[in-house]
Order: structure tokens, then sequence, then C-alpha cells
């Protein structure tokens, strides 16, 4: 079985692009990640994108080959949608089919367009992510069911909106250095416990934004790597996907995510390590509470324990295992489609020391991304390692 190299990455600033289409976002993000790699564009074999609302925001199905087109690709293409967790299942088949020989060179990415919505209609359009007979019709919208899972958590475990707050500062406090990111400003724990409310007990800082920008990544396999002289160090040796019932009000759990904790286990055991070897992590915290389910569902901490750990610094940059240092969905920006894959790339430079937060993990060969898709009905988890 080849080993899955990670030969070049690129991102597009996340933010506020209503002009740009995503065609124009991922042939940006798609140079970027060639000329990063060194790879021919006639070498690659497949396109792998993942998109979410494309036919709402900018009334366009059939994805695959009009991003092919952007990115300069003449290969089989395909779109994948899996709600926010669409390019984090493009980039596990991806693996897969590099390492049962399928293909040598894949391009992998996703974009999305949403401001061009406005708020209302992007939010609309994220909603049906969720159960439109039984969530959607009754007024559902996902800050509303986070809101819901942070109260049962708080119930059922501890913990205050505060805690919360502190996940917030410190994502913005990891954002700062990072040119991709939306919000490049620090705020401050009383910032958050007074903004406006959006639905309790979450507010306006516990949410992220609604992002243009789009990711893209080219995987190859070992042995092309060592063919061609490729310089890619980092490999994804892990890779898990995990599903739940899709309205909150059919599962077992509100305060945890069995999607996610299937999906890591899964990835740890096909990389051959633990949670204990993880030595940071990008997570998907669509809400500030989604990072305290994601890391207890990573086992990074265990359950009840995640409220707290960047209140205590546990999870910050200086931490003993540091989320985020990307700035996060809440911080970097959340373009749907392009979540995953921007998360793969995120902690390969991350490995790979051109980060510019990697000085705070100088000394890691081990990271983790995790992608979830609505309230966790979907999730990916990938490990990427430093490769010997």
């Amino acid at each position: 079985m080849s080993d899955v190299r990670v030969a070049g990455v690129g991102l597009t600033p996340f933010g506020n692009a209503p002009e740009r289409t995503s065609r124009d976002l991922f042939g940006e993000a798609s140079i970027a990640a060639f000329e990063d790699s060194g790879v021919p564009r006639d070498d690659v074999d497949a396109l792998l994108y993942g998109n979410f609302m494309g036919e709402l925001s900018e009334h366009q199905g059939h994805h695959g080959p009009l991003m092919a087109e952007a990115a300069g690709v003449r290969a089989p293409a395909t779109r994948y949608e899996s709600a926010c967790a669409s390019s984090g299942t493009a980039v596990r088949d991806a693996v897969m089919r590099l390492r049962n020989g399928e293909d040598d060179v894949i391009l992998v990415g996703g974009a999305e367009r949403m401001t061009n919505l406005g708020t209302a209609g992007a939010t609309e359009a994220l909603a049906i992510a969720a159960d439109d007979l039984w969530e959607v019709r009754a007024g559902m919208t996902f800050p509303g069911a986070y809101a819901l899972m942070a109260q049962a958590y708080f119930d059922e475990y501890g913990g205050e909106h505060e805690d919360l707050a502190h996940i917030a500062v410190k994502n913005h406090e990891n954002a700062l250095n990072n040119e991709k990111a939306q919000y490049q400003s620090a705020i401050e724990v009383s910032d958050v416990l007074e903004a406006p409310q959006v639905s309790s007990p979450l507010g306006l800082y516990d949410s992220c934004p609604i992002s243009d920008g789009a990711a893209a990544v080219v995987l190859t396999s070992e042995e092309y790597a060592e063919e061609h002289g490729l310089e890619a160090p980092v490999s994804i040796s892990g890779t898990g996907q995990g599903g739940d019932r899709m309205a909150l009000h059919d599962r077992e759990y509100l305060a945890r995510s069995p999607a996610a904790r299937e999906a890591g286990e899964e990835a740890y055991a096909d990389a051959g390590v633990e949670s204990a070897d993880v030595d940071f992590a990008e997570v998907h915290d669509c809400f500030t509470i989604a990072e305290v389910l994601a890391i207890e569902s990573l086992d990074l901490f265990p359950i009840g324990e995640g409220i707290s750990a960047a209140r205590d610094g546990r999870t910050t940059a200086d931490g003993e295992t540091p989320i985020n240092l990307s700035g996060g969905l809440k911080a970097k920006g959340h373009p749907v489609g392009a979540t995953g894959a921007s998360q793969i790339a995120e902690v390969t430079k991350l490995l790979s020391g051109n980060h510019p937060n990697s000085e705070f993990v100088e000394d890691a060969t081990t990271g983790v991304a995790h992608n979830a898709g609505g309230t966790v009905a979907s999730a990916t988890v990938h490990v990427l390692e430093v490769s010997e």
C-alpha cells in the first residue's frame, strides 16, 4: 500500500469577496498548490472537489469539470457534497485512491461562494444541511442547533459561556499572523460575553463568519514523489469517516459527537498512532461549543474536560495540545466547501515549518485535521505525519 504525500498546498484569503466566483477562487488556490508542489498539471489523474451550496449561491451544478478547467487540469473531475465536510470527504477518497494504486497524482480541494447571498440567504442555504422535514420547517438554524448542544453540554458536564469565550479569544489570537485569515484582530473575553446574542447561550463571537474562499492540495503516491524528487516531507498516514442521525432529536447524545469519535478512532488505527501521539489539531469550530465536542471526540481531552481546556491554557498556542493554530473556522473563516482541504493545508504548513505559527509546534511530528458536516452528522478525520 502506497504512502500518500502532500506535495503542495494552496489557499486563497478567506473573507468577504462577493464579486468573485467559485471557479475564480479555486483557480487561484490551484495555481498556488501547483507552484508549491512542482507537479505538472498534465500529471494529474483526477480532481476531487468539495462544494456544498453552488446551486443556491451561483445557480451552478456539475462543478467537477468546471473546476478542472479553472485549475488547468484535463482529468476526470468529481464534486463531493457532505455539507461542511465536503472537501474532507474528497480528501479521504483521494487518499484511498492513491493507496490502492488507482492514481498517482490527485488534485483535491474545494471552494464556496457565500457572501453574495447576504446573512439571511447564507443562513437559509446552510440550513439545508439539517433535516428539512423535522428541523428546518420548524425554524431550526445552525446557531440554534449548536445552542441546544451547548446547553445540553452545560447541563450534563458543567461549564458556562465564559469557558466558550476563551475559545474564541484563543482562536482570534492564533489568526493574528495568518495572512489567509478573515479576522486578523484580537478580542477579549469581555467582547465575547457582551456581544449580541445569536441563540442562547451563544453570541456573535461564538459563531464563525460567512466566508468566501478556496483551498487546493496536490497529493501523490510515495512512489511518484520519490521518482520525481519532490520535497514532500508530510504524509497523510490515517483517514477515517463517521456518521450519525441527521436530526438532533433522533440522536442518542446531544453533548457528544459519535460521528467524530468513530472517524477519529478509525484514523488513529489506520495511522498506527494513539491520541496521545497527537501534537496539535485543526478542528471544526463552526461554533465555540463545536471545538469542545471535537477535542473530546478525538480523545485529546476526557469527556467533560474539553470545556475548560482553553480557559486553562491547555489548547492555546503555547499549551500542551495547541488547537486551531490557523485561527480555526472561528477566525480564519469557513467557506464550507473549502474548509476540510484548508485544514489539510494548514496542518501541512505547520508540520513543514512554513506556517506563521510553526514556532509553537517546531518539534511536532503528528497533526490531526477534523472536518464536520451539519451538527456532526458527517465527520472526517485525517492524521498527518512527518515522513521519516
